[in-house]
């Protein structure tokens, strides 16, 4: 399993990342996590802009979604080769009419199902795409939002999405060899519940699951990233690292 990082900046674009978005591969198979604000661009450094074979939606917030918008534009109005077929898109209920309402002017209500094929996640429920099993539960979020644990051949990825302390996430990262995972707070600074994790909790949270790796990610541009990291490493015995676009981990 290859997993990219496309955009890590978290809530909204910083200088130097994009928002929320990964890259998986196996057996020739593309599967992204996430598409927020700036990431249709940066993904065009990692692959072509029609070579991805299914995409995956933690949550519904802009910093996760976006850019979707715009790739409705190239998957819709591709003139050489003609329309695009529908892309299975798993996402929380209502992905369609809000990716919909977010473009403002589609030319019909059903347009952007005729480029993307929208299904919804259910928690706790395992499906596969190409070479990978998935498995989606809710987590701790305002919204409806999905960690995931992605399995092929043996490794295993866990994503948080956005999210707060629960228990839903630690058992998506048991025994996980990736643990990619959102640190959006810092300790002792922000604390609200059922939103998301400093780097603390991050690492505590994988140091409870057993854990092989720990990146963190989702870390917004107000906030001192080295930080939550020096609190990850205190939580967490194994390596740990924070998120950086471009970053390649093989496993």
């Amino acid at each position: 399993m290859k997993l990219t990082v496309v955009g890590c900046s978290g809530s909204f674009p910083s200088a130097d990342s994009a928002c929320s978005s990964y890259l998986v591969e196996a057996d020739g198979y593309r599967l992204l996590l996430d598409m927020g604000n700036g990431a249709l661009g940066e993904l065009q450094r990692h692959c072509g802009l029609y070579d991805l074979d299914a995409i995956v939606l933690s949550h519904l917030h802009a910093d996760h979604c976006i850019d979707m918008c715009a790739y409705f534009v190239a998957r819709y109005y591709r003139f050489e080769g003609g329309r695009c077929a529908p892309l299975p898109v798993h996402g929380p209920r209502g992905t369609e009419e809000r990716l919909t309402t977010a473009y403002a002017d589609t030319p019909s209500d059903s347009s952007m199902r005729e480029v993307f094929g929208f299904r919804d996640l259910v928690s706790g429920a395992d499906f596969e795409l190409g070479p990978f099993r998935i498995r989606a539960e809710e987590v701790a979020h305002p919204v409806e939002a999905y960690g995931f644990r992605i399995e092929q051949g043996g490794s295993v990825l866990t994503y948080s999405g956005d999210t707060g302390q629960c228990s839903a996430l630690t058992d998506l990262a048991r025994d996980a060899d990736l643990f990619l995972c959102e640190a959006s707070f810092t300790h002792g600074k922000e604390d609200v519940p059922d939103l998301h994790l400093n780097g603390r909790e991050a690492g505590e949270c994988a140091q409870e699951a057993g854990a092989s790796r720990l990146v963190l990610t989702h870390v917004p541009p107000w906030t001192d990233a080295q930080v939550n990291l020096r609190d990850a490493k205190a939580a967490f015995d194994g390596p740990a690292e924070l998120a950086r676009p471009g970053a390649v981990y093989e496993f």
